[in-house]
């Protein structure tokens, strides 16, 4: 799948057209930017999409080599992947694969960071 086809689902659009109201949402266009941004300013992204629960909708989840790490909701976990794999990113599902420790490593060290900053 194309990086445009990819980027047309998770906007919601169902074909290329040059008509004002099928201009993004400033939202979803935010989330397509974001994705790139991240993928084009960090080494070794992965995806991992995340299926939906009762709280949240399906997620993609780019990993750095590093541990940081983004996450944004997308319509469904196919186009999940589409997008994954369109950012030229190896892309897994979560379900079977599980989080990568550099992740929980690098969540672990926010965390600690934000505990030993001083209080003003």
């Amino acid at each position: 799948m194309s990086l445009r086809s990819a980027m047309d689902r998770l906007l919601g659009r169902s074909a290329p057209s040059s008509s004002p109201s099928a201009a993004p949402a400033g939202g979803r266009s935010a989330v397509v930017a974001h994705l790139q941004d991240f993928v084009a300013t960090r080494v070794g992204v992965e995806a991992y999409v995340e299926p939906p629960n009762a709280q949240t909708p399906p997620t993609v989840l780019l990993v750095a080599t590093t541990g940081e790490w983004t996450r944004r909701r997308v319509p469904d976990e196919r186009t999940g992947f589409d997008v994954a794999r369109s950012l030229g990113v190896p892309v897994y599902n979560v379900r079977f694969t599980g989080y990568p420790q550099r992740m929980r490593d690098w969540n672990s060290a926010q965390h600690a960071r934000q505990k030993n900053r001083p209080r003003r």
